[in-house]
């Protein structure tokens, strides 16, 4: 029985194996190992090497992830596509079980070398092996690209600013002549296709247009493509946490003018209204955006009416101190009458020296004490005379100043009302533009 064995074991491994389908008897193998059996991904795909190969693009905006405005880059997610003819890669499919699409490893085929020019990171998509090939040799690749770009963000009409980037593709090596490139769809359908796009977030888009040109520099002529893509923001929670309260700021501060110039208290509620401002200002930088080569009209209109506060509550400051002079400076200059009398040339006399004097000469007492009494009087009279016109010329000095400082607050608070008025007129122009896209 023994010398059975091995004949059992011989029979038994060829039943086995006739029970495992070989790959070699699939059809789609078969055409798999035709077409990259004498493949060379290293050629261009054409038979006359004098014909270009035309890629056609299309581009799809999945969404905004992030505007940065400091350092002017745009963060997003986007579908690409591109499909090309490969003249290697086509095939009969009646020969082929009616094999019409297949797809084939990206590593093993050509492909051509397409990049966004305004690349500013490294890209970052999922890897996404495999292309589709149909049997006239069409190949459809198609993936998700998170692109980080750069872009010239502007932020004057924020919070009702439009931005509008670009994506610019080409071949970084291939001239027009080896790849040219073309849409893959019409213009007007890549323009208003917005299903693709997640609307929930701060920025919603608008259009994304596109055109074709030639780049002509030294090395040679290069096919583009660019996609301009326009996108706005949506200013609801801007304009309920900072347009709003600062409306409400400005609408205080004009209400202080309504206080005299010469009222301290006012001085109190201009510092109280200017802190509110720098408080303000200082939780606003945290939300406006902020580029070195684009101010925003919030930030210029907030600058401009500190500028004025502190201009009006420096005025009131001045105005203060200047009457307490003018009054310290009247109460320093008594009445004569209080400081006892003195003689023609205004110095004083002292009340002992003239009794010294009377006692001296008894013979003229009487003669020389109506003569005192009369000059003390006059010179009385005289002194309350000086002080009445020197307190109604501090008087006089005080109401023109007052007068001019009233006429400078009125002027201050008609150009208040000015650049009020023009910077509401602005924003509603802006938030106009912006409805109108």
């Amino acid at each position: 029985m023994s010398p059975l064995w091995p004949c059992v074991l011989v029979s038994a491994t060829g039943i086995l194996a006739a029970a495992i389908p070989h790959p070699g008897g699939s059809v789609l193998y078969n055409l798999t190992t035709q077409l990259l059996q004498q493949y060379h991904k290293e050629v261009r795909p054409v038979h006359n090497w004098a014909e270009a190969t035309t890629v056609y693009l299309d581009l799809l905006v999945h969404t905004v992830l992030d505007v940065d405005v400091q350092n002017q880059k745009l963060k997003t997610i986007v579908w690409y596509h591109e499909v090309w003819n490969d003249e290697f890669l086509s095939w009969n499919s009646s020969k082929f079980d009616e094999i019409k699409a297949i797809s084939l490893p990206l590593s093993a085929i050509w492909a051509p070398d397409i990049i966004i020019n305004e690349f500013v990171d490294i890209e970052r998509s999922p890897d996404l092996p495999y292309v589709y090939i149909n049997s006239s040799g069409t190949i459809k690749n198609s993936k998700p690209i998170q692109v980080v770009s750069a872009c010239s963000l502007q932020t004057y009409a924020f919070p009702f600013d439009v931005q509008n980037c670009s994506f610019t593709f080409n071949s970084i090596l291939h001239t027009v002549e080896d790849i040219d490139l073309g849409l893959l769809r019409h213009r007007e359908d890549v323009k208003h296709d917005k299903m693709a796009f997640f609307n929930d977030s701060e920025w919603e888009i608008l259009a994304v247009s596109s055109m074709y040109n030639v780049l002509h520099i030294a090395t040679g002529d290069f096919a583009q493509i660019q996609f301009n893509v326009v996108i706005r923001r949506c200013p609801l929670a801007y304009v309920v946490s900072l347009l709003i309260p600062s409306i409400f700021l400005m609408l205080v501060d004009l209400g202080s003018f309504y206080l005299p110039p010469n009222c301290r208290a006012r001085i109190v509620f201009k510092t109280n209204v200017l802190v509110g401002y720098t408080v303000f200002r200082v939780n606003m930088s945290d939300e406006v955006p902020r580029s070195a080569g684009s101010i925003s009209l919030i930030g210029i209109f907030f600058t401009v009416c500190m500028a004025l506060l502190v201009l009006s509550l420096s005025k009131s400051i001045m105005l203060i101190r200047f009457l307490l002079s003018e009054r310290s400076s009247g109460q320093k200059q008594p009445l004569r009458c209080l400081q006892g009398c003195v003689d023609e040339d205004g110095s004083r006399i002292d009340p002992g020296a003239q009794r010294a004097g009377v006692t001296a000469f008894p013979i003229y007492q009487d003669h020389w004490v109506q003569s005192g009494t009369l000059k003390e009087i006059w010179f009385q009279l005289r002194s309350i005379n000086n002080h009445l016109q020197t307190q109604e010329q501090v008087d006089q000095q005080k109401v023109a100043w007052l007068a001019l400082l009233y006429r400078f607050d009125q002027l201050l608070f008609r150009s208040y009302l000015a650049i009020l008025g023009l910077y509401t007129i602005t924003l509603c122009c802006l938030w106009a533009q912006w409805s109108g896209w």
